[in-house]
């Protein structure tokens, strides 16, 4: 009997170690949803910590912006203004119930990714490099959406 219980004790174990052992496409994954959340959540937070460890330091925010005349211009940001504008709140004044972080992994291959992020008003295209076997965010192209 004790052998069978012992048995059916290390199937189990097997069984439960297996499900917790993740391939290297699930880490990769699972580590850059989790950059893309950092990203989002530590905006709506007011978390700079969070969205510090997001961001690579040499982070290019852009946005195309086009005038009524049809004349567009790019605006840019680095990753210490967007840290600044997190700490300063910026993302607090959007009500937690109105807070859309929709994290969709668009491309990986071998240290890259493209990561679309829709957010409340706008949508990011993330791209993100593995450095030091962490993923950051490298470049963020935006756009925002049309106010209801």
């Amino acid at each position: 009997m004790r052998m069978m219980i012992l048995a059916v004790a290390v199937l189990l174990l097997g069984f439960s170690m297996q499900a917790q052992a993740q391939s290297p496409a699930e880490a990769n994954a699972n580590a850059i949803k989790q950059t893309a959340l950092d990203y989002i959540e530590g905006w709506y937070e007011g978390n700079a910590e969070r969205m510090e460890r997001a961001l690579h330091p040499e982070l290019a925010k852009r946005i195309v912006r086009t005038n009524a005349e049809g004349m567009s211009r790019l605006d840019q940001m680095g990753a210490m203004t967007l840290v600044q504008f997190t700490r300063r709140g910026g993302g607090k004044q959007t009500p937690k119930e109105s807070q859309q972080k929709d994290v969709t992994i668009l491309d990986v291959y071998e240290n890259a990714a493209s990561v679309k992020v829709v957010a409340s008003d706008w949508i990011d295209y993330l791209h993100m490099g593995k450095f030091n076997g962490k993923w950051v965010i490298v470049n963020v192209l935006w756009e925002l959406k049309p106010k209801k």
